[in-house]
């Protein structure tokens, strides 16, 4: 697979395909269902909820932080992370925008 050239498109194709990169795995969707649902945990909470490996989870929550829609706080030698509703809000704005772009068009294309 080649490099992508990101800087070919503009920044919100580039967001887009970030956000579908971390649905695009079903332990990061889960990771953020669980978040919801409880509003925090330790990362050690997500090991015996999801099933997985403490550093395969890890790997997940280093992706959603890095995108903003999970932060952590050190709580003594666990790191507690919830969902960052601000970027939660941003990144819920973008995927709509692009998925109702349907809804501009008059008729079929086609």
């Amino acid at each position: 697979m080649g490099l992508v050239k990101s800087e070919l498109f503009t920044d919100q194709q580039n967001k887009i395909s970030l956000y579908a990169k971390v649905f695009g795995h079903p332990a990061r969707v889960s990771i953020l269902q669980y978040l919801f649902k409880i509003n925090s945990c330790v990362c050690g909470d997500l090991v015996n909820e999801i099933g997985l490996a403490q550093p395969t989870i890890s790997q997940h929550l280093k992706e959603l932080k890095h995108l903003g829609l999970i932060k952590g706080n050190v709580e003594g030698t666990s790191v507690c992370y919830c969902i960052d509703k601000k970027n939660w809000i941003k990144m819920k704005t973008v995927i709509n925008q692009f998925l109702n772009q349907d809804l501009t068009q008059k008729g079929d294309c086609c």
